[in-house]
């Protein structure tokens, strides 16, 4: 079962249908990454939700390390041209999953936030990407992108 679910939750995301990969969270769900941070509950689904609506050119690419009742590590490559640069970016990225009744109740992706500004934010990623201000800064223009959409949809 956490083979398909796993597999299933990323073969939602290469649709682009952010309701599959909620229905595959647990209500508890924990997600955390470099850029968002933590996110919990709702906030997590609206993530995906927001970044399958804004994903124009978005390719999912994902293979399952390992699996078991407990838990999943997935390798997984994002593809798409970040909006707000028009650059493109290719982001490799190593999830780590643990699972309670039968969803996803913890999922951490891991990547290089510097690899990511350097390619999402040019010469000023390349050259300053690796540092906690524009890291910072980063971080702080995902959540108000979420929190811009989360109002949008009125929550």
């Amino acid at each position: 079962m956490s083979h398909e679910l796993v597999d299933r939750f990323y073969t939602g995301f290469a649709a682009g249908d952010a309701e599959v990969m909620v229905d595959c969270y647990h209500t508890d769900i924990r997600f955390e990454d470099p850029v968002f941070g933590e996110l919990r509950g709702p906030d997590a689904g609206d993530m995906w939700r927001m970044l399958c609506a804004n994903a124009a050119d978005l390719r999912i690419e994902h293979e399952v390390e390992a699996a078991d009742d407990v838990g999943a590590t997935v390798r997984w490559t994002a593809r798409y041209t970040f909006s707000a640069t028009g650059r493109p970016v290719r982001n490799n990225i190593v999830a780590t999953m643990k699972f309670r009744d039968g969803k996803i109740v913890d999922h951490r992706d891991e990547f290089s936030l510097w690899r990511w500004c350097s390619q999402a934010l040019g010469l000023p990623g390349k050259l300053a990407g690796w540092s906690p201000p524009l890291q910072t800064r980063v971080r702080a223009m995902a959540r108000k992108g979420l929190d811009r959409y989360r109002a949008a949809k009125g929550d």
